[in-house]
């Protein structure tokens, strides 16, 4: 090994990292034999790796045998780094390293099993979801090689943390010390210690024998100390050397000085700058013994290179705080900034389709290729989504998590569905795209749509028994069975119960049960629902394997765990998951989170998502280890995050050309730009915005989806049905209906629609009027006695349809003002006494068949009738009734005036009154008695009320039933209805026409 300085080399900002690297290796040690072979290149991923294979296929014109390339990064560390030792020493062979989702379950069972003394055990879910920032942690001592007797040394500066950091404090200090006694046991290291031990048994050996006639380390910027010695150990070699990627040899000595020290000194309190892109190869350089001023200037350029002068421009933009008045010594930027461009969009929605256009516009040039480079998920996600509406599939590199792929989204549904059942979580569990896949599943879907419509009634009585129930009722009615269906749907429904309903028992017992039990129980009832369907492809396998692995763990993880708390920890686990796609997409576009995108180029990058909290990320607070004592054990902060992330943002913005973007509103929220938006827009001012074609991509997006040519508004709907068509009978709420909106009466009664109830388990409006009407119904025939009141009072109470809400709400509403309806029966006994309740009737008036039902009549002392509906809300007013507007009352008094309500003799009628069962707090009452009619109103008497239907009746009937005209929308400013879309009705509402025909 030769004596002289280490040789270390940098690729400049703006050039393509790994075309520049093919390029000046070919250089170098291409001799036309196997001179280029022979070499090794430690990489940093094994993305780096695919970016370098390819950029030495490009370079390499009629072919080349490359030189072994050995992936040595945090992430993707494996044994691939033993293959440099030539022979492997057999001596030393390490223990393995214990599989991440195993260490969680363990590090899980520790924090159940160990907690200081006065604190509160953390158990279940909860032990699960910290073990992962336990880890970290763990891993974080490994990689700064900080010994567990270190946290003791510390003690002292306890009393200035808050208190719930030092009950962590302590917490943490029990278990690290009792985790390595856990890992002997399983006679297993974790993998950072174990990535430790093989790079320090790379070094020690290279030092003695040279592994390649040369090897070269390139793109590695990670500071951790077995690290640092390797690179250490390559950079001294006879043909060894260290390939930076963009560390600025322009800087000036005082910048560079103020990003801070790399050690901590006791005479220097100074903090680091760690959010700087620079630091953390600072922080390399200086843990490796090497000045800045020994770096050299890699030779090697590629067609991937950006405008030289950005280099400088990247360096200015991110100078310290107390170097940006040097911006306002450039007032030419114009070579700078040649190539970049940027796009503001109105939210994030608008912002994929505007890239996925700009992605779009670069597939049109023959060979050129695009990439957007983002950490935000989301975005990468919707612009795939808009890519593929002109059949364009891009991958998403970073993958995409479990959680969010089908096998996982039913795992999770299922989880939720046995943890609390809901009909929603059910119909989406049943109808899900993995769900019996193949021939058989359009029947089941038929099925599943079959019980979809069931379960939209009110009423439901929670639970699986809840839908047998109402199976069961429906079944035993005629009407259904003549059908068929009805039985189908039970059968179906039974063999359903017996099949998923078994599998899902133990997550819906309300106990504490193992995990590995409720994993078992989702296990099958996957298999039962799908089949194998679940574990094809990508993520099925990747699911299959995570079920393997927690098998192997063999119990390993939190004793019990409630079954509320196990969809929480699935998605947890499962979030973290990401599935990297198969190769197959388009060949010339990209979409790269930050790790993929480091070290590699396309013709045109797109930064996307340049908002704060997006680029750079928020950062997630440390469950375990408060800053301050971070910086006492050497920790890395956490902005140094950040930081690697502005080295990204530096890397990418240095290429040829750029698009910046940002969404002013992200999420439906406003969004505040990006910190590196912000530095880019103070030095470089407004940047020139982003085209395709000589238009503008914003304006372009905002139109892409708007139809040419100027709005013309469709005309308010005026339906002119033939006389065959319009009906021939009509309700009593019909008429009303008729009379406020002729069109929904079209739509509901000639088309036939209605709107389907809400998928819902708790009770609704509709629900609590049907139960208040048939309690008052049941009551009234059981005799109106008080015994019979509070019996039916009781059933109500303990129906088991009312949800929490309704029990806490509702219920103590209403049961006073039932009790105040029949209060007033028993008072009014003597002047007026109930004969019928939910009376049906019915006559012909002019042709058409007039019917509808009565909630109660009452015979009066004057041998009248009084025909009473009951309101559970307010009840409509008198000059409703005047204005013809509303008629159901005095209708109902039409058809028993004339003898024609069923059970009742011809009688006049004295009374229309609704009983609202709702406290009227202007009389201190639990409810209200409203006439239609009364000295005080525009309707007298009953009589005129009456009357005033019957006139209401006969005009309605001409006009629409018996006539021509049409149906036309009702007062759209004081109403909505369930055929506001049917009818367009935002299209003309509200314009200075009115929006007449």
């Amino acid at each position: 090994m030769a004596d002289a300085k280490p040789t270390i080399f940098s690729i400049p900002v703006h050039r393509a990292f790994a075309d520049a690297l093919a390029a000046g290796l070919i250089a170098r040690f291409a001799d036309g034999a196997l001179g280029l072979a022979e070499g090794l290149v430690l990489l940093p991923s094994n993305r780096a790796r695919s970016a370098v294979q390819a950029a030495f296929v490009r370079a390499g014109g009629q072919g080349l045998l490359m030189p072994r390339l050995v992936v040595i990064g945090d992430a993707d560390l494996d044994e691939e780094v033993a293959l440099a030792l030539d022979p492997i020493d057999e001596s030393g062979i390490l223990p393995p390293a214990i599989d991440p989702l195993r260490r969680r379950l363990m590090l899980a069972a520790l924090i159940e099993k160990h907690q200081p003394a006065g604190e509160e055990a953390i158990t279940g879910a909860a032990a699960f979801q910290l073990a992962e920032g336990l880890g970290r942690v763990i891993d974080q001592l490994h990689y700064e090689e900080v010994a567990p007797a270190r946290l003791g040394e510390i003690a002292a500066v306890l009393g200035d943390l808050a208190q719930h950091w030092q009950a962590s404090w302590a917490r943490l200090r029990l278990l690290v010390e009792h985790w390595p006694a856990e890992l002997k046991r399983a006679g297993m290291i974790d993998r950072a210690e174990r990535r430790n031990r093989l790079l320090d048994r790379v070094s020690h050996g290279w030092r003695v024998a040279l592994p390649a006639r040369f090897v070269v380390a390139a793109g590695i910027t990670t500071a951790a100390p077995a690290i640092v010695r390797l690179l250490r150990t390559v950079a001294d070699m006879e043909r060894g050397m260290v390939v930076l990627p963009g560390l600025d040899l322009g800087m000036a000595e005082e910048e560079w000085e103020a990003l801070g020290p790399v050690a901590a000194d006791p005479d220097n309190p100074a903090r680091p700058l760690e959010t700087h892109p620079q630091y953390h190869l600072k922080l390399l350089l200086g843990r490796m013994g090497v000045a800045r001023g020994e770096v050299r200037t890699w030779e090697g350029v590629s067609a991937f290179d950006g405008p030289e002068a950005r280099a400088g421009f990247v360096s200015l933009l991110f100078a310290p705080a107390a170097y940006t008045a040097r911006w306002q010594d450039k007032t030419d930027l114009g070579a700078e900034i040649a190539g970049l461009s940027g796009a503001v969009f109105a939210d994030d929605g608008q912002e994929a389709q505007g890239i996925a256009l700009m992605m779009r516009a670069a597939v049109e040039t023959p060979g050129r290729t695009a990439a957007l480079v983002t950490p935000d998920r989301a975005l990468a996600e919707r612009v795939a989504s808009a890519l593929a509406r002109w059949d364009i599939a891009v991958d998403d590199s970073a993958g995409r998590p479990l959680a969010k792929l089908p096998p996982g989204t039913l795992l999770l549904g299922l989880a939720e569905l046995a943890a609390r059942f809901d009909p929603v979580r059910l119909l989406t569990v049943l109808g899900h795209p993995l769900v019996r896949k193949g021939e058989a599943r359009l029947a089941w879907l038929d099925q599943v749509r079959r019980l979809d419509l069931l379960l939209r009634e009110p009423g439901l009585t929670p639970g699986w028994d809840g839908v047998s129930l109402r199976l069961a009722l429906l079944t035993a009615d005629s009407k259904a069975r003549a059908h068929g269906a009805a039985a189908a749907l039970h059968d179906w429904w039974g063999e359903l119960v017996a099949g998923l309903g078994t599998h899902l028992a133990p997550l819906s017992a309300g106990t504490a049960v193992p995990p590995t039990t409720l994993l078992a129980a989702l296990q099958a009832a996957l298999g039962w629902l799908t089949g194998d369907a679940v574990w094809a492809g990508p993520a099925g396998r990747q699911l299959a394997d995570l079920f393997d692995r927690w098998a192997l763990a063999k119990g390993a993880g939190p004793a019990l765990v409630m079954p509320g708390d196990f969809p929480a920890m699935l998605a947890d686990l499962l979030g973290g998951e990401s599935v990297r796609p198969p190769y197959g997409g388009h060949p010339r576009l990209f979409i790269w989170g930050l790790l993929e995108a480091r070290l590699q180029r396309a013709d045109v990058m797109i930064l996307g998502g340049l908002d704060e909290g997006r680029w750079p990320q928020a950062l997630s607070p440390d469950p375990w280890l408060a800053p301050g004592i971070r910086r006492l054990l050497g920790l890395a902060a956490p902005e140094r995050q950040q930081g690697m992330a502005a080295h990204d943002f530096a890397g990418a913005l240095a290429a040829r050309k750029v698009v910046v973007t940002r969404a002013q509103r992200s999420g439906g929220d406003p969004a505040v730009a990006s910190r590196f938006w912000l530095r880019l827009s103070a030095l470089a001012g407004e940047l020139p915005a982003a085209q395709i074609g000589g238009q503008v991509v914003t304006a372009l997006t905002a139109l892409l989806d708007v139809p040419p040519g100027d709005p013309h508004p469709a005309p308010r709907p005026a339906v002119v049905p033939p006389p065959e068509a319009r009906p021939d009978k009509i309700s009593v709420t019909g008429v009303d209906q008729l009379a406020h909106d002729p069109f929904a009466f079209y739509a509901a009664k000639i088309l036939r629609l209605s709107a389907l109830d809400p998928l819902s388990q708790g009770p609704d409006a509709k629900w609590f009027g049907t139960r208040v009407h048939k309690l008052l119904e049941d009551w009234q025939r059981a005799g109106m006695t008080e015994a019979a009141l509070e019996a039916e009072l009781a059933a109500l109470a303990a129906d088991p349809a009312l949800d929490a809400l309704a029990r806490a709400f509702w219920l103590p509403r209403i049961l006073p003002s039932l009790r105040w309806a029949a209060e007033r029966v028993w008072a009014e006994r003597e002047a007026r006494w109930p004969v019928a309740s939910e009376v049906k009737g019915a006559m012909v008036v002019d042709g058409i068949r007039l019917h509808g039902k009565a909630d109660r009549i009452d015979q009066l002392a004057d041998g009248s009738l009084a025909i009473v509906d009951y309101k559970s809300g307010s009840a409509p007013s008198g000059t409703a009734a005047a204005a013809g507007l509303d008629n159901q009352l005095g209708l109902l008094g039409l058809i028993a005036e004339a003898g024609q309500a069923d059970g009742l003799d011809a009688a006049p009628v004295g009374a229309l009154e609704y009983w609202s069962l709702k406290r009227d707090r202007a009389k201190g009452e639990e409810g209200k008695v409203s006439a239609t009619h009364g000295s005080r109103r525009e309707l007298k008497s009953a009589e005129e009320a009456v009357e005033r239907a019957a006139e209401a009746l006969a005009d309605l009937t001409t006009r629409f039933l018996l006539g021509a005209e049409p149906f036309v929308p009702g007062d759209a400013a004081k109403r909505y209805s369930d055929f506001d879309q049917l009818m367009r009705r935002d299209e003309w509402f509200g314009r200075d026409d009115g929006g007449a025909a």
